[in-house]
């Protein structure tokens, strides 16, 4: 099969959770001897074309000049271009700005979505922008073929208000074996003696409240914040949360790193609060951290009761407060371990999609 694979910024990842899956899930369809096809944007630090025998298409993308509006060009760049190549899947990763031009993507190609999240629903968009986004929604459902969710509760929504065919494929993770405490000496760390917070700074993401409780918490452990604060959002933080606890420490891309941190971590803190099975959560599952998540359902679909939930400042303080090891929570913990490697390893997702795109292309 031709595969080619629209929506993201590309690979190598080094922004977000669709370009890691895109990076995993390119490499394991090579290796089912698929020929694949990811877009970059023209920006992006990688400027070969081909990178682990995923063949590169590099288009222009103007979002440093416009902001995000530019990734509506970026992606009509992406999906005119998709025309010329006689794919016989496309897979598009998100709709939020590629949905629009859905009457252009080629017409004999098998096309499936995964949607992400519910993005209206998001709260840190304002109404305009949530009334384009249903738009959006109803686009890529009608201009698609096939949805494939991550999650179950998306899985249900789109079924429920569309009557579409949606499958349910989620994320992946690695678990991590091999840990290595020199790592955290070249960053100056002991371990165990911070707690973290990877993501995107953005308000949906809970990060204040985070913030405000570990502030606001008679516990001294400091909070690692890595993520890309080099936003409006991330300036604000910046700015209003001035505290030896607080640490803000950028965007780091060096998965041996990432893991090692996540590791060794007291405790790790995920705020997310809309989407599917987001790939951030399934990494610190993978690493063996102990996780305060945001009390939601697609969290609560992924995590369960192996770990803890929080849905105020005060809920955090008094979980630090009241906690001081990580160890007690070891059974919940090895519970992490045993999901990720019998329902999220990555093998088993590239599996899934591999399957579903054989079987639809066969009979196309």
């Amino acid at each position: 099969m031709k595969i080619a694979i629209i929506g993201t910024r590309g690979i190598p990842n080094n922004y977000g959770g669709f370009e890691q899956f895109a990076q995993i899930l390119s490499q394991g369809l090579v290796e089912k001897n698929c020929e694949v096809y990811v877009y970059n944007s023209h920006n992006h630090k990688y400027k070969e074309s081909k990178w682990n025998g995923v063949n590169i298409i590099h288009k222009y993308d103007p979002e440093y000049l416009i902001g995000l509006s530019g990734q509506f060009i970026y992606d009509f760049n992406c999906i005119i271009n998709s025309r010329k190549h006689n794919f016989d899947v496309v897979l598009q990763l998100g709709y939020t700005t590629n949905s629009i031009f859905g009457a252009f993507l080629p017409k004999k190609s098998l096309l499936l979505c995964n949607p992400d999240g519910i993005e209206w629903k998001r709260s840190k968009y304002p109404k305009p922008i949530k009334k384009f986004l249903k738009y959006a929604e109803k686009l890529a459902v009608k201009t698609n073929d096939y949805l494939i969710a991550d999650s179950i509760a998306i899985q249900k929504y789109f079924i429920n208000k569309y009557k579409k065919n949606v499958y349910f494929v989620p994320y992946s993770a690695e678990v991590f074996e091999n840990p290595d405490k020199t790592k955290l000496k070249e960053q100056n760390l002991t371990a165990y003696n911070y707690n973290l917070l990877i993501g995107r700074f953005q308000s949906d993401n809970n990060l204040e409240p985070i913030i405000r409780g570990v502030i606001e918490s008679k516990n001294e452990t400091p909070l690692l914040l890595i993520g890309n604060h080099e936003n409006k959002f991330g300036n604000y933080l910046k700015k209003t949360y001035k505290s030896e606890k607080i640490k803000f420490w950028g965007a780091i891309y060096n998965i041996e790193l990432l893991n090692n941190l996540r590791y060794y971590s007291k405790f790790y803190f995920h705020g997310h609060s809309a989407g599917g099975t987001n790939p951030s959560l399934l990494e610190a599952m993978a690493s063996s951290a102990f996780i305060i998540a945001n009390n939601n359902d697609y969290n609560k679909a992924v995590l369960k009761n192996n770990g803890e939930y929080f849905s105020n400042k005060e809920d955090i303080a008094n979980f630090l407060n009241n906690n001081n090891k990580k160890e007690i929570f070891s059974s919940q913990i090895n519970n992490n371990i045993k999901e990720i490697k019998t329902k999220y390893s990555p093998q088993k997702i590239i599996d899934d999609y591999f399957e579903i795109m054989k079987s639809k292309v066969c009979v196309t």
